[in-house]
């Protein structure tokens, strides 16, 4: 059959492509048009106008009186100016002072329940307004005050009073709206007022470092500025995502928007509404990626992933349950973790006080440890979050130069962790190890970025004394054919571990 195909090639491919078309599930067709849909949904989109103070910008700072000799004839002078100028609030003399000025802006918003006349926008959107206005889609103007706001996802709740019946959205399941999916934007593009625009989900889980639980839908419907705290639509009209940012080197719509999760909006939503701040999971530890090479130097089981801990909070949930730096966590309430961003985003979303289980690679085995979570918020109000290292260094003509023991495997010149040292580079008190007096450039630790005052504080995950014990161990694994080094490195109040290969 195929030789004879062979002499009819447009018979053949016809053929192929029928057969193609019969393998091939069928897939939703594209919408005819989205008329029904954008007339049911515009009345719950709103437009959000605030207002604020803009700094004074024209005003010159007030000058020092100059250092005049006393008696000087200059002085009653000068003294006299300075009392006007001080006295006229800063302004230039013979001008009259400045009014105070005030800036608005625009953005979007979308009502979540009509009975109770509550609004959810972009954080960024009422930021500092000194008066916020809720624009209906008949024009009505209403007053409206602010619930509570969360900076972490970037979304505020807003709440107007009024007998007007007003029409609320319906929160969609996020998860659902795959790539390729229609999904519909409404909001308030440069103020024009209610504007739809659809498109499909691009991508899904984009990092865009706006915030620690970045996991946003791309779409390519036209998001504008004044966009901003309107809703995206999937096809059953129900919420799936706020649209919150977009990349743009003109300013314009270049048909690459992000939109917050619904199913990451509606709970820090209804946590706002019922306290008026979020209260998020706290777990205490500090994590980073495990790339292929840690994973390697691990010994984790092929096609793994989670988050390595790299430090643990004192006094935190996991260091009470055992949690411990160096372990990787695969799984958190028996839910995979897939990539490392994911934890802090189940953390986050799990309730406080909660007990819930970790899957932990420790040394070569799979362990279980139950955790009862913490909140955030009191993480963050009682400092456990934050370091306050120590600034300054002592004076440069007083060091005196200290004995060093090279590594020259990974090109590293070790010396002894002294409190000088510690001053000079900002070093925690609790951290040991041995310090990194110089990198030999072009070196494998050069190449991964070790740096003069770095704290080796594992080698293989085994802990350091002195400079010694980290040439000894690195040695050993040159001698028994290792291909790299797994190290704990301190920098100042980080920690992380660095794989180190060495050169062949």
């Amino acid at each position: 059959m195929l030789s004879t195909l062979s002499r009819f090639p447009a018979l053949a491919a016809a053929l192929c492509a029928v057969a193609m078309m019969a393998a091939t599930p069928a897939k939703a067709a594209a919408p005819e048009g989205f008329e029904t849909l954008a007339e049911a949904l515009l009345p719950t989109v709103v437009n959000v106008s605030t207002t604020a103070k803009a700094p004074n910008q024209n005003r010159m700072p007030l000058p020092d009186l100059p250092q005049l000799p006393p008696g000087s004839p200059f002085e009653e002078f000068f003294k006299e100016f300075y009392d006007q100028y001080k006295n006229q609030q800063g302004q230039v003399p013979g001008q009259p002072p400045q009014q105070e000025e005030k800036v608005s802006a625009l953005g979007s918003g979308f009502i979540v329940d009509a009975a109770n006349g509550y609004i959810v926008t972009n954080n960024h959107v009422i930021k500092g307004a000194e008066e916020i206005k809720i624009i209906l889609h008949d024009d009505t103007t209403l007053d409206a005050t602010l619930v509570g706001t969360d900076e972490k996802i970037d979304i505020a709740v807003l709440k107007v009073k009024t007998d007007l019946p007003l029409t609320a959205t319906k929160w969609g399941n996020s998860d659902d709206s795959k790539v390729g999916s229609w999904v519909l934007a409404i909001g308030n593009p440069f103020g024009l007022g209610g504007t739809v625009t659809a498109g499909i989900v691009s991508a899904r889980q984009r990092d865009i470092n706006a915030g620690p639980y970045d996991d946003f839908i791309q779409t390519d419907a036209s998001i504008n500025r004044g966009n901003s705290g309107g809703p995206m639509f999937n096809m059953k009209g129900e919420v799936v995502g706020v649209n919150t940012a977009i990349f743009s080197p003109s300013g314009g719509s270049v048909g690459i928007g992000f939109a917050v999760p619904s199913n990451i909006v509606q709970g820090v939503v209804n946590q706002l509404i019922k306290y008026g701040k979020t209260k998020r999971g706290w777990l205490g530890v500090r994590i980073q990626d495990v790339t292929p090479d840690i994973a390697e130097s691990l010994g984790l089981p092929k096609n793994t992933h989670g988050a390595l801990v790299s430090s643990v909070t004192a006094k935190g949930p996991a260091e009470t349950a055992g949690v411990q730096s160096g372990d990787v966590i695969t799984s958190f309430n028996g839910h995979p973790i897939s990539a490392m961003k994911r934890l802090p985003r189940m953390v986050a979303e799990a309730e406080v006080g909660s007990k819930v289980e970790l899957g932990i690679w420790r040394k070569g085995q799979e362990i279980k440890l139950p955790v009862t979570l913490g909140q955030l918020e009191t993480a963050e109000e009682t400092g456990l979050l934050t370091g306050d290292p120590t600034k300054g260094k002592p004076d440069a003509a007083k060091e005196e130069p200290l004995p060093t023991t090279e590594v020259p495997a990974i090109g590293l010149k070790l010396g002894l962790l002294t409190d000088e040292a510690r001053e000079k580079y900002n070093i925690d008190k609790n951290t040991t190890g041995a310090i990194v007096a110089a990198v030999t450039p072009n070196s494998p630790a050069a190449e991964k970025g070790l740096t003069e005052g770095d704290v080796i504080v594992e080698v293989d995950q085994q802990e350091i004394a002195a400079p010694e014990d980290v040439k000894a161990k690195v040695e050993a694994a040159v001698k028994a054919g290792e291909p790299s080094v797994l190290l704990f490195v301190a920098r100042k109040k980080d920690l992380n571990f660095i794989v180190v290969k060495f050169k062949k």
